[in-house]
């Protein structure tokens, strides 16, 4: 058996006089900020290093610099100032994720974000905050990044939902679009669990329900909708769950078919 000494030794020592001895420090969450302006760059990173549970483990002003930076210190997430034209940042955002889909992706911009968030979370980023938010609101989006969700402020995420909301109707233009509206709550509910491709058996297990029970209510559906067979169900519902349900998935709500929630900020 080795002897003790170095810091084993101190901490040894310190038990046996009945001292606490301190935890090891927990792992920091390690941050590549990619600024092209010295003095914001210094900012920012000055300010994920005040805090406790962050580090920024590089600093980056350009693309190709970024990319080494990434494979030396391999940080969790990479806070990007968005720039377009040369060293077109959105298209960065896509080959990164495209190589690295782990890598989290936070962009902050001056950019319009009604017109340029949304473009750059369908490029794949995790998150959009604005360059005139408050500190406080870059750590906000920091955390709700790391914890797994998307930020944009509640302004964005209220224009997608109502813009999701006015465009449902247009969606409805197949031949059941009339019929749709008569299906009952646990029919309308069927109907789109055969749109996702579940099978009777499967349904009938999900909702607790008889494998006969769910035959019925496909029975009615299909009468309401005046389709002939079972065939033109499912090419229906499947029909009317990518026009009403997809969209909103290559959107600010729900990006990669990852589950993810919108962080609104306090008011």
């Amino acid at each position: 058996m080795f002897p003790l000494e170095g810091p084993d030794l101190t901490l040894r020592k310190s038990a046996q006089a009945g001292m606490s001895v301190p935890e090891r420090a927990a792992a920091k969450t390690r941050i590549l900020v990619m600024e092209e302006h010295p003095l914001l760059r210094d900012g920012i990173a000055d300010y994920f290093n005040s805090q406790l549970d962050m580090i920024v483990c590089g600093e980056s002003d350009n693309i190709s610099d970024a990319r080494n930076k990434i494979a030396e210190c391999k940080p969790q997430l990479l806070m990007i100032a968005l720039r377009l034209g040369a060293g077109d940042s959105l298209e960065f955002v896509k080959a990164l994720k495209a190589e690295k889909p782990g890598l989290l992706i936070l962009v902050y911009s001056a950019f319009e974000e009604a017109i340029f968030a949304e473009r750059t979370l369908r490029a794949g980023a995790d998150g959009y905050v604005m360059k005139t938010a408050p500190k406080q609101e870059f750590l906000a989006a920091v955390r709700d990044v790391l914890g797994g969700n998307i930020y944009v402020s509640r302004n964005v995420a209220m224009r997608a939902f109502k813009r999701s909301l006015e465009s449902r109707p247009d969606h409805r233009s197949g031949p059941y679009a009339t019929g749709i509206e008569k299906l009952s709550d646990r029919e309308m509910h069927i109907f789109n669990l055969l749109g996702s491709g579940l099978g009777n058996t499967q349904i009938a297990h999900s909702l607790n329900l008889s494998v006969k029970t769910i035959e019925s209510h496909r029975e009615n559906i299909k009468r309401k909708l005046d389709l002939s067979c079972s065939r033109d169900l499912i090419a229906c519902a499947k029909q009317y769950v990518e026009e009403t349900f997809l969209p909103a998935a290559k959107g600010a709500l729900a990006i990669r078919g990852k589950k993810k929630v919108v962080r609104f900020p306090a008011a």
